[in-house]
């Protein structure tokens, strides 16, 4: 079969767009037609699209003593779904700033973990949910010394209440297996470490 469609400038034709919501986030209402496989264009189509900030995650590691430190918070959106809305998580914020990634990186580690990140590894950059949001996460792994970690931290004014867990790889890796780790960026990021951990290791020991 010969390929006739090919992404360009004219592949999509947005018709109309509205704001239905502005908040923290936004939500949008898309009216747009898009070019099908055959190379024509497709009639108009509506999308609601949830527009956010993109965002960082980063999996603190201290390949020393081979543990990661992940951090438990309260989230809505787990709420009345799961069997607890409180998520063990990576380290996690908006780039809603002036600001490159890797600095929202080290920012939220001191912030919600009271960690400093030595060396950051890029692991990866996705869309968590294209279908109806815009948003991209940066993954990072994140080198750290471990030792006094611990405790409760975030910011007051921004409502966080964060605990943070310090864990021997193996076991993260077995929550993980056990479905208690449920989160894409958590699940990503551990599998990523679990498959290169010898080489982080040689690396940053």
């Amino acid at each position: 079969m010969t390929e006739t469609f090919k992404p360009g400038p004219d592949a999509v034709e947005i018709v109309e767009r509205e704001t239905c919501f502005q908040g923290f986030y936004r939500l949008d209402r898309l009216s747009l037609r898009h070019r099908l496989f055959s190379g024509d264009m497709g009639p108009v189509i509506h999308r609601e699209l949830f527009v956010r900030h993109d965002a960082v995650c980063v999996l603190p590691y201290d390949p020393q003593r081979d543990v990661v430190v992940l951090i438990e918070q309260f989230r809505v959106g787990a709420y009345g779904k799961s069997e607890s809305p409180w998520l063990l998580e990576l380290v996690a914020g908006l780039i809603d700033k002036d600001e490159e990634p890797e600095e929202v990186a080290r920012r939220e580690a001191v912030e919600e973990a009271d960690l400093q990140l030595t060396s950051l590894w890029p692991i990866t950059t996705y869309y968590p949910s294209p279908g109806g949001s815009n948003e991209r996460v940066h993954l990072y792994l994140g080198r750290c010394d471990s030792s006094g970690a611990g405790g409760v931290h975030g910011l007051a004014e921004e409502g966080e209440d964060i605990r943070v867990h310090v864990l021997p790889l193996e076991d993260a890796l077995a929550l993980m297996r056990e479905g208690r780790l449920d989160n894409a960026a958590t699940m990503l990021a551990l599998q990523w470490l679990a498959l290169n951990r010898t080489e982080v290791r040689g690396l940053w020991t």
